[in-house]
């Protein structure tokens, strides 16, 4: 599942995020392209905002696998996109990968290894890298309240990798969250973390988005 609703505020563009181009495509194309690299994706369905899913529709209408792609307008917030989008699944898929078009660049096998360890018995795998900087956490007035020992911290990627009916479980819990696993952690479920990739860093900003074409023009 290609989430794809977000506005992209703070890249500073003028149309949803993830229809901003980086050499020359557009950041779900790029997703697109890597999610169907994988071994095992046999649907992907893209959240896209309700006012540009023509849009999104013709952005994959060339690809050779656009029959296993479905387009359905996103909600107000994540977790409604993500309910929208597992609506739209297929019957049969059992293992649910929640990707963000933002993070356009994430490897095919980061997806084969997120599905591994499902299939090894994991019920909720995210991917996550080490955090290099010291976190404080500060209360409402700026003052720092705790210093966490950050050989404990993970900077947590997606896409995020769950058993369907787990996650179609967490969906309907009324829980809100800014992604999945926390879903996930509301109902008591271990989450598993795995070794993120560099690769699959967020466009958020204008640096980023610059970064991405660096990396494709090399």
């Amino acid at each position: 599942m290609l989430v794809a609703a977000g506005q992209g505020t703070r890249l500073g563009a003028t149309q949803p995020k993830a229809f901003v181009r980086v050499a020359g495509v557009t950041l779900i194309e790029h997703a697109v392209t890597r999610a169907f690299e994988a071994a095992d994706t046999s649907q992907i369905v893209i959240v896209a905002p309700a006012s540009h899913l023509r849009e999104a529709g013709a952005l994959v209408s060339a690809h050779p696998r656009a029959t296993d792609v479905s387009v359905v307008a996103g909600g107000a917030e994540r977790t409604h996109s993500v309910s929208a989008g597992l609506a739209a699944l297929h019957e049969d898929i059992g293992i649910v990968l929640v990707h963000d078009a933002a993070r356009c660049l994430a490897p095919a096998e980061l997806f084969d290894r997120l599905v591994v360890a499902v299939r090894a018995g994991h019920d909720a795998v995210v991917p996550g890298l080490p955090v290099t900087d010291t976190i404080k956490q500060v209360d409402e007035q700026g003052q720092v309240v705790a210093t966490p020992n950050r050989s404990s911290l993970r900077a947590i990627q997606t896409p995020q990798a769950f058993r369907r009916a787990l996650l179609a479980r967490a969906h309907a819990s009324g829980l809100e969250a800014t992604d999945d696993a926390a879903l996930v952690e509301g109902l008591g479920v271990p989450v598993t973390v795995i070794d993120g990739d560099d690769l699959a860093f967020k466009v958020t900003t204008q640096s980023d988005l610059e970064r991405a074409g660096r990396i494709l023009g090399s």
